[in-house]
């Protein structure tokens, strides 16, 4: 992560950070600014979203309308701002039907909302097999990051500096990897129920 070792850039204030982006467009420079108030971030989601999976999504989906927002309005104080963008961005999550059935990825391994037998039991011992199956599905990097990410609980920066991958190249392969994971736990859960009847 060489722009992390930049040091014009990593000892500027916040307001220089928000020119330097709304004038320039570079990720790199709204990534640095962004990684201050991550931890902010997050517990303003937890708070609001209750649950930690859902808490870390909306910090990569505020970071990605971060990336639009910031360049469309003048802003004096970055962090209030931000406070106040990742608010609206979570009650706007709480307004919206859950009516998909949902995937959760734990250190258990993968649930559904409707992952328990008749009798209670969860079915955690075959959401693992399934969840280690579909990991082997993934490209490599989305493999690695995933992994280091739900399952090793590092953040963004450790994962970084672990796989040697830019920042936002880490963002990007967790989005996508546990898109992907989803998709292959959703079309097994399918096959399942389809091989049922």
């Amino acid at each position: 992560m060489a722009f992390l070792k930049n040091n014009h850039v990593t000892g500027s204030s916040d307001a220089e950070l928000v020119t330097r982006y709304q004038s320039g467009g570079d990720l790199e420079t709204l990534a640095t600014l962004y990684q201050r108030y991550m931890e902010q971030v997050y517990g303003v989601c937890f708070k609001y979203l209750k649950e930690p999976e859902d808490a870390r999504d909306a910090v990569m989906q505020i970071f990605e309308e971060l990336t639009i927002k910031l360049k469309k309005h003048r802003v004096e104080n970055f962090r209030s701002w931000l406070y106040t963008l990742a608010r609206n961005f979570c009650l706007m999550q709480l307004r919206t039907p859950r009516n998909l059935k949902t995937i959760h990825l734990t250190e258990d391994g993968v649930y559904s909302d409707e992952g328990m037998h008749l009798n209670g039991i969860p079915e955690q011992e075959e959401n693992l097999r399934k969840m280690e199956t579909c990991l082997q599905t993934l490209v490599p990097e989305q493999k690695q990051a995933v992994e280091l990410f739900y399952l090793q609980q590092k953040c963004y920066r450790e994962i970084a500096v672990i796989t040697g991958l830019e920042w936002n190249k880490v963002r990007s392969c967790i989005q996508n990897g546990r898109r992907n994971l989803k998709i292959c736990m959703e079309k097994n859960i399918s096959q399942k129920v389809s091989g049922n009847r």
